[in-house]
């Protein structure tokens, strides 16, 4: 073989492997890369809206939308329970991805994400009433957990002062076992029966939580698995079948216009006396996931992260991941409706959800209440 044959040869066979190379990364043009999200409920109208826009602008990349609980969404993809393969990752908190790292490293070897986890846009736990039930229950105007604790175990309420022709007392809160939002109440609640700054295991176990926990777990009848689920159900159900919930601020904006149009009243918003950040985190799986695949989710990640994106995010009632964003600027922004018990900057504190071994602690609580 003479040395230009041998030439050939050897450009033919570099030409093969960057072409190998290349394919793994560039998808070939006029193919389709297609990305599954899947995301907690609460983020569901508004990545609906991105989801024409982003495809419009990237003709060969295709979004496929799934929704589920915040904990289903780490529970499935761990144990590997979905239908479908997913491409990226939406839990309502980062610390639920911690979670999900945490157990994937127990059962596999190397990282669940190709790379570090970025935030998408957040919100906060707060409480929602009917007008005069909020009066009733919490005549200062706050929110306060003890008063919510002594009109369940009323019962009715005629007996908190309330109208006699009000019926029962019902409070609604998501699934905790399901639901992000369930969690944080829990641990909110339970942060103000200990009368401590930090919850351990020790004084989850204390009699009080335990109380607590029967109570609450007596007391909600068939808690939806989601947020977004559980807004829905209570602007339909109305006063006297829902009077009570606590959910995120975020989808109780956004839904506020249709409890008027639905009910005739909105309901009243009310920051929690120690509130919660969560906020929705988007990780790119690599599990069943293709470098090209990947690339083409980071593309999704990066126009969510855009100012023009994180508009719609605060249209929908969240506040921005990106601080270029103004809250007031934005153009139908809901903080710019005069709805009642809004905030830009609530008072109270404002925390971040608790560690996730205190979180599972709590649940473990919950199951063994039922």
């Amino acid at each position: 073989m003479n040395s230009n044959t041998q030439r050939r040869n050897l450009f033919i066979s570099i030409g093969t492997i960057l072409a190998a190379i290349g394919l793994a990364y560039v998808p070939i043009p006029g193919v389709n890369q297609t990305i599954t999200v899947v995301s907690g409920s609460e983020l569901q109208e508004p990545l609906k809206v991105l989801e024409t826009e982003f495809e419009r602008k990237h003709s060969t990349i295709d979004i496929d939308l799934k929704f589920q609980g915040s904990q289903d969404i780490v529970n499935n993809y761990v144990n590997d329970d979905n239908s479908f393969t997913p491409t990226v990752l939406i839990p309502a908190n980062g610390e639920l991805l911690d979670e999900l790292s945490d157990r994937w490293r127990t059962q596999n070897e190397g990282e669940p994400f190709f790379e570090a986890p970025r935030a998408i846009a957040s919100t906060l736990l707060v409480g929602i009433a009917w007008p005069e039930r909020g009066q009733v229950l919490f005549p200062e105007g706050r929110f306060q957990w003890e008063r919510l604790e002594a009109a369940m175990k009323a019962g009715s309420w005629d007996a908190i002062g309330g109208q006699e022709s009000w019926g029962s007392f019902d409070f609604v809160m998501t699934n905790p076992t399901r639901s992000n939002s369930g969690q944080l109440t829990l641990s909110l609640w339970s942060q103000s029966k200990v009368g401590s700054a930090t919850l351990n295991t020790a004084n989850l176990n204390a009699e009080p939580v335990r109380d607590l926990m029967a109570l609450v777990e007596r007391s909600v009848y068939q808690p939806p698995r989601s947020t977004d689920i559980l807004l829905q159900e209570f602007v339909v159900r109305g006063p006297n079948d829902a009077d009570v919930a606590t959910a995120y601020e975020s989808i109780a904006l956004h839904r506020w216009s249709q409890a008027e149009q639905t009910q005739g009243i909105p309901y009243q918003i009310y920051y929690l006396n120690r509130s919660v950040e969560t906020v929705s985190t988007a990780a790119i799986a690599r599990r069943g996931i293709s470098n090209a695949t990947a690339k083409a989710a980071r593309t999704f990640l990066d126009f969510l992260s855009e100012p023009e994106q994180q508009a719609v995010f605060v249209q929908h009632g969240f506040r921005p991941a990106n601080p270029k964003v103004d809250l007031t600027k934005v153009p139908n922004s809901p903080w710019n409706q005069n709805i009642p018990g809004i905030e830009i900057d609530p008072p109270g504190q404002i925390s971040p959800p608790a560690p996730r071994p205190i979180l599972t602690e709590l649940i473990r609580l919950w199951e063994r209440a039922g």
